[in-house]
């Protein structure tokens, strides 16, 4: 307890009185109590930082976050050189998601004290967290001079290069970080980067070693592997849907980790479904793209949708639409995920969904919170989350059929043609001059415009066949990174493919490149991770896709969407099929004209793009959950409704 001047002494005597109830307090973990006797104290002496700090650590325990950070920020006022006033502060900040201010807190610690190397971390995280990525990597590199074998630093360090697309330089700390993990705690953690950022660069010599290195990881680790796993980055490596649910549920439980549910609801407010989404994707990103007119042409006499988002402003077009698209629009970025979960009770929530999962940006684990009676998984994460508080997974018969329902946590909640929604208002330009694209016009064009992470040594060794049993097509595919673009070529050139056969496209806008897509024959998929929002682009541009389902939702989206659009001989039955097949298509014009006239000609007639149909189904099946919920049944599987059943 630090004395103040500015008090007399009879106010210092009761500051330090409180002071030290609130220390007995605290120490008995009696939080409460000892918040009140910090406020006390701060009463009595207003300008004694210690207490202030005191107090905000008890509100925090409490989970006041508010409180907490106002006292927080008290005490690093009256105290800009103590680093534990400055850290508690950034500690808030970064309670509700508000990395730019705990960053700049950071480093507004004076200059004459001394910054450890796991104060550096947490600013150059948080650096991170801001998007701020290119500030992030002198801090780490700071951190490093005061501690070379900080494994933390390294890898974070190589998130940073990634956000900046600097992918050999991410790969480089992720090797690093592994070296420097002598205990081998965070190894999967490093991993399970290291294959990422293997794949996006398409830097192959290390990638099987690595991958089952991860794999083996997850099988034989014990449940505190939950801290250190990525699971975005088990979908295109061939995990198997055991693994996958694996690592969902002890990611999930690290990640709700004392997290407990609100307090039982009252009555049910009346009214119509509420339905809130989660998402920080209401913004220029694939969800917004996919959601938008499912969200527009909803039974506003039935439903009332609440946006909870924690998206970033970027001010397009497609985020003021979405943003009109709901009842209610509410920007909770800043706010703790208790307080989000509180908010969402207090609106009366029936329905919660969350758009994310497992995916960066995600807070789903609010759900832990209970917010809602019904929660559900939807469209972001194409996975299993692993949550116990999730009820159910929208899918529909292809990608979640019911047999495999012992790879999910959750009830299994199908639609009856694709779970995908589309908007039928997206662009669709005409097809730019073959030339333009430097495309031949006398041959047949097979594109894969998938992420570059989801191409494997493996799938360029199907390519090669089909090139070569098909001489006259050539291959299209998307220049993510000039690295990758270099290793694709390369790697193609040793299975013996002509490199006059194969072209690269930049990244552009979504209106641009659906024009060009039109200039496309056939859309080469690829698997364990399939194209999704890609693959509905390409078949709302005309463009047939060839894929070979697999195990897990993500290998079996592409499947979904062709049988969506009338075309299910798209998808193959294995790889020898998949070669095969485009192979026949690609020397039988008339065959594969015709199957592009049926997407051109009865494009808004198909399921995958009738947008009124699917949110007929879609509503329909969200009043079943309401239904089951009202009646006090739990969660069960909900098959696909027949065509009769939605009202």
């Amino acid at each position: 307890m630090n004395t103040s001047p500015h008090g007399t002494s009879l106010q210092t005597a009761r500051a330090a009185k409180h002071w030290r109830a609130g220390q007995r307090a605290a120490k008995g973990h009696q939080w409460t109590s000892a918040a009140r006797e910090f406020e006390q104290a701060v009463k009595f002496a207003p300008r004694d930082a210690g207490a202030w700090h005191d107090l905000a650590v008890s509100h925090m325990a409490l989970a006041r976050v508010t409180d907490a950070t106002a006292a927080a920020q008290r005490a690093f006022d009256l105290a800009p050189a103590d680093a534990a006033a400055c850290i508690t502060l950034a500690d808030c900040l970064l309670k509700q998601n508000r990395h730019s201010e705990a960053a700049d807190t950071l480093a507004a610690l004076a200059p004459e004290t001394t910054r450890t190397p796991a104060m550096l971390v947490t600013q150059a995280t948080a650096l991170f967290g801001a998007q701020r990525s290119a500030e992030a990597i002198p801090v780490f590199l700071q951190a490093l001079s005061l501690d070379l074998t900080n494994t933390i630093a390294h890898f974070r360090m190589g998130l940073a290069f990634k956000d900046l697309r600097r992918e050999r330089d991410a790969n480089l700390c992720f090797q690093t970080a592994l070296a420097t993990d002598t205990s081998g705690k965070a190894r999967a953690l490093i991993l399970s980067q290291l294959v990422y950022g293997s794949r996006l660069s398409c830097e192959w010599a290390q990638l099987a070693e690595h991958t089952a290195g991860l794999l083996a990881a997850i099988d034989t680790a014990d449940d505190s592997i939950g801290a250190q796993l990525a699971p975005f980055t088990l979908l295109a490596i061939e995990a198997t849907p055991q693994q996958q649910l694996r690592v969902g549920r002890l990611a999930t439980h690290t990640l709700a980790q004392g997290l407990k549910p609100l307090p039982a609801a009252g009555p049910r407010k009346p009214g119509r479904v509420r339905v809130g989404y989660l998402s920080a994707d209401f913004c220029n990103h694939a969800t917004a793209i996919l959601i938008t007119e499912l969200l527009e042409r909803r039974d506003t006499g039935r439903f009332e949708v609440f946006l909870y988002s924690h998206s970033v402003e970027d001010g397009t077009p497609l985020q003021r639409r979405v943003r009109a698209a709901g009842d209610h629009y509410l920007d909770v970025s800043e706010m703790a995920d208790l307080d989000i979960a509180k908010r969402m009770r207090e609106d009366g929530i029936d329905i919660a969904v969350d758009l994310k999962g497992h995916t960066r940006d995600s807070r789903f684990r609010l759900f832990a919170h209970r917010p809602a009676p019904v929660q559900v998984a939807y469209l972001g994460y194409p996975a299993s989350s692993g949550a116990d508080f999730i009820d159910y997974l929208i899918g529909d018969p292809i990608v979640t059929p019911l047999e495999h329902a012992p790879n999910y946590s959750e009830k299994i909640a199908q639609l009856p043609d694709s779970y995908q929604p589309n908007d039928r208002h997206r662009p669709l330009p005409p097809a730019p001059l073959r030339a333009d694209e430097g495309l031949p016009e006398d041959a047949v064009v097979l594109c894969c415009f998938n992420q570059i992470y989801k191409i494997s040594p493996h799938m360029l060794d199907l390519w090669a066949r089909i090139l070569a049993g098909a001489p006259n097509t050539v291959l299209w595919m998307l220049t993510w990174t000039q690295h990758g673009h270099l290793n694709l070529s390369k790697e193609l050139a040793t299975r013996g493919v002509d490199l006059d056969r194969v072209m690269f496209a930049p990244k552009m806008a979504v209106e641009q490149h659906i024009a060009r897509l039109r200039c496309a024959d056939l859309f080469l998929d690829t698997w364990p991770c399939n194209a999704h929002t890609t693959a509905s682009e390409a078949l709302w541009a005309g463009v047939p896709v060839l894929t070979v389902p697999g195990a897990t939702y993500a290998s079996r989206v592409a499947a979904s969407l062709v049988a969506a659009c009338g075309l299910p001989e798209m998808a193959c039955a294995d790889e020898e099929a998949y070669v095969q097949r485009a192979i026949h298509l690609a020397q039988s014009p008339a065959e594969l004209k015709a199957a592009k006239t049926h997407l051109e000609t009865r494009r808004m007639t198909l399921p995958l793009f009738d947008t009124d149909h699917y949110t007929r189904h879609y509503e329909a099946l969200l009043v079943r959950m309401f239904d089951r919920q009202q009646a006090g049944l739990a969660p069960d599987h909900l098959l696909a409704a027949t065509e009769a059943e939605p009202s």
